[in-house]
């Protein structure tokens, strides 16, 4: 039996026309403006590295971000459904891209480093047990073909009032 089918519609529409369009690589602005109906825009640009605004967002920032998003989104719902407390999520995650010579490039990892804060009547190891679980199910990781990896700091609250 097949799975449910979702589907997902952004614009993104180029801004960066300096007024001569793409009639020299290094005169026209990469920005761009990112978009869903009912939803605040995104300003994007590329990598600095790239000609890019550093101001902006760029796409391998926003992967990263992705890949973040997803791994704590189902975290925190697989800790609800199993009696762990989550206080406090925040992960700081970094990606690695190689760049080839002939411009070409790829992602060879990202690796997620969420530092989790549970409530002291909460289970730790089920609280650690549950990154895994959140990232084999997560659908970003799993669309992707390069290694993700999580390493998790967990922290308990203390239980005497301060």
């Amino acid at each position: 039996m097949a799975g449910r089918q979702h589907r997902y519609g952004v614009q993104v529409v180029w801004t960066g026309n300096t007024g001569d369009g793409t009639a020299q690589y290094s005169t026209y602005a990469r920005d761009h403006v990112m978009s869903v109906p009912g939803k605040p825009a995104i300003a994007g640009s590329s990598d600095p590295a790239f000609r890019g605004d550093a101001t902006r967002w760029n796409p391998e920032e926003l992967l990263v971000a992705s890949l973040s998003a997803c791994h704590k989104l189902w975290y925190l719902g697989l800790c609800a459904q199993a009696g762990v407390v989550v206080l406090a999520y925040e992960d700081r995650a970094e990606g690695s891209m190689e760049e080839q010579p002939d411009g070409a490039g790829q992602f060879t990892a990202v690796e997620l480093h969420p530092h989790v804060t549970i409530t002291a009547t909460s289970d730790p190891a089920m609280a650690t047990a549950l990154h895994h679980k959140a990232h084999a199910m997560c659908f970003i990781a799993r669309s992707m073909n390069f290694p993700v990896t999580v390493a998790p700091v967990l922290t308990v609250q203390d239980a005497t009032p301060g």
